[in-house]
């Protein structure tokens, strides 16, 4: 029997037109289609009729499927001479675990392609009119993760990133900000720099809160902003106001439709 074959693919921020054409294509031949619970089921449309569609979705403190079981499971398929798309949000080796897939791949000898989409630390920001660079705002732009693993230390070099990084971006760690606010705020982040909180973003849904670092725990929870969430912390924050295109046009749409009622 030929030896399938396993593609690490990246599925996008939310909205399924941010897919890449590689990506789609990967759905389209799959025989076997493991998905995460952020991928826009939309995308599982494009797939074969006989395909084998698998939910590896991954809620807070619940894992349908354990990482390893994900693992065997793509080995096992593509050792059964199957095609094994494994879809994921945003990009596979951007806090996507891909890289441990791969790893799981090459060691037994399973070929692996990876095939990354946009990662929502760029996406999420653009969609509500905030460039993470910008000529006269920031020269510099990082991503962390908002949650360690469970056990894990923090190994987040806070200083560094406080004192030398013109913008941050925090995937998933509306949770945790209490904490984050509180690392920067001891390494010398300015309480007054700007910070926009993304619920949804690139959904229709999308809904964007901003406030001060010193402040912004109590703004995320008046205005009850939970996860999935992006984090964005810097000066180009300021440019939302001019450039939020994405939701000022779905804001029109409804003032159009009548939906929504000016008083």
């Amino acid at each position: 029997m030929m030896m399938g074959k396993v593609f690490l693919v990246g599925a996008g921020p939310g909205d399924p037109e941010l897919i890449t054409v590689k990506g789609l294509r990967c759905i389209q031949k799959a025989d076997v289609i493991l998905y995460d619970r952020l991928v826009n089921k939309a995308l599982l449309e494009y797939a074969k009729p006989d395909v084998e569609l698998i939910n590896c979705g991954k809620l807070p403190n619940y894992h349908m499927l354990q990482q390893e079981t994900i693992n065997q499971l793509l080995v096992r398929y593509a050792k059964r001479g199957r095609i094994v798309t494994r879809l994921k949000g945003g990009d596979p080796f951007v806090f996507g675990r891909g890289g441990e897939e791969a790893e799981a791949c090459q060691k037994a000898g399973v070929a692996f392609e990876v095939i990354p989409g946009i990662t929502a630390g760029i996406a999420a920001p653009a969609y509500a009119g905030i460039p993470v660079t910008h000529r006269d705002y920031s020269s510099s732009f990082t991503i962390i993760t908002g949650h360690r693993k469970e056990g894990a230390e923090d190994n987040i070099k806070w200083e560094a990133i406080a004192k030398g990084i013109d913008t941050i971006a925090i995937y998933m760690g509306v949770k945790n900000l209490p904490y984050i606010r509180g690392k920067l705020l001891e390494h010398g982040k300015s309480p007054d720099i700007p910070v926009a909180l993304i619920h949804w973003g690139t959904l229709g849904k999308q809904r964007t809160v901003i406030g001060k670092l010193k402040t912004i725990v109590e703004t995320a929870e008046r205005e009850e902003i939970t996860n999935p969430s992006m984090i964005v912390i810097g000066d180009v924050v300021h440019l939302h106001n001019k450039l939020n295109w994405f939701e000022a046009a779905k804001e029109k749409e409804l003032l159009a439709s009548g939906t929504v009622k000016v008083v």
